[in-house]
């Protein structure tokens, strides 16, 4: 495989049953089930394995009523990744459920982008509505791992390794990243929560939490232009990602999916 080419798995670790008028702005007129699943990203190739964001541990589903249904770490032993051994992980925003599980990856440095930072840190978590989505002891930790010299800070766009980029949209978060991936089937989005579910999107509607409706609108414009096609973009939170996506082995259906191999249908 190309220094440039990547495989991507999606690690299914959380679930958090919701209903659709949760999970729009302004609410659904169609109301029904609209669960969110919870994802980690793992992008890799002969080179490097680079993970994309955290996700959130035992103690942080407890403080936020969710229920893990298979620890993050579980995902990573399946795959025959060691997090002792990870250099890199890009988180693309410090909300709790994408920059938990402190302990994790110990020898890392950390991806982030510069505005996230200073947003989390700054004046705006007075208020609670805003610091809400966020969790003090992550925000510490990426606080402590700054001093340690384990954070690498963007400002905007950039290139992490040739064929991965990353770009910063904000809109749900000030400062959430985007992340670009060249694969055998052409570049594919994770748009992290720049789009929680494709319907999203594809509606061109916001779910509930966001700290910027018009940059975030705005953002599903650079997530298309980016992606090859709608195929290859890959929300935050949809379980339709366990549907369309093939298992990276057997017996792991809906836990470990796939996202360089074309999807069984399109989404979009």
């Amino acid at each position: 495989m190309s220094d440039d080419i990547y495989e991507i798995y999606a690690i299914n670790y959380a679930r958090l049953d919701k209903r659709r008028t949760e999970n729009f702005l302004g609410g659904d007129p169609h109301d029904g089930p609209m669960p969110l699943q919870y994802y980690v990203w793992v992008v890799a190739n002969a080179e490097r394995t680079i993970i994309v964001d955290t996700g959130f541990d035992q103690r942080g589903a407890e403080l936020r009523g969710r229920t893990i249904t298979s620890p993050v770490v579980d995902g990573l032993k399946a795959l025959d990744i060691d997090p002792m051994k990870i250099d890199d992980v890009v988180i693309t925003h410090m909300h709790y459920d994408h920059s938990g599980n402190n302990d994790l990856f110990p020898n890392a440095r950390f991806h982030l982008q510069d505005t996230e930072m200073a947003y989390s840190t700054g004046r705006c978590m007075c208020h609670d509505l805003l610091q809400h989505p966020y969790e003090m002891e992550d925000v510490l930790a990426m606080v402590r791992r700054v001093y340690d010299k384990r954070v690498e800070f963007h400002d905007g766009d950039d290139e992490l390794y040739p064929g991965i980029t990353l770009h910063l949209v904000g809109g749900h978060a000030r400062g959430l990243q985007i992340v670009r991936v060249k694969t055998k089937r052409g570049y594919v989005m994770l748009a992290s929560d720049a789009s929680h579910f494709y319907e999203h999107i594809g509606s061109n509607r916001s779910f509930t939490v966001a700290e910027n409706v018009s940059a975030l609108l705005e953002g599903y414009k650079t997530v298309r232009r980016l992606a090859d096609s709608p195929r290859h973009i890959i929300p935050g939170h949809d379980p339709l990602v366990g549907s369309i996506y093939p298992a990276a082995k057997p017996g792991m259906e809906n836990w470990i999916m796939r996202l360089d191999i074309d999807p069984t249908s399109s989404p979009l």
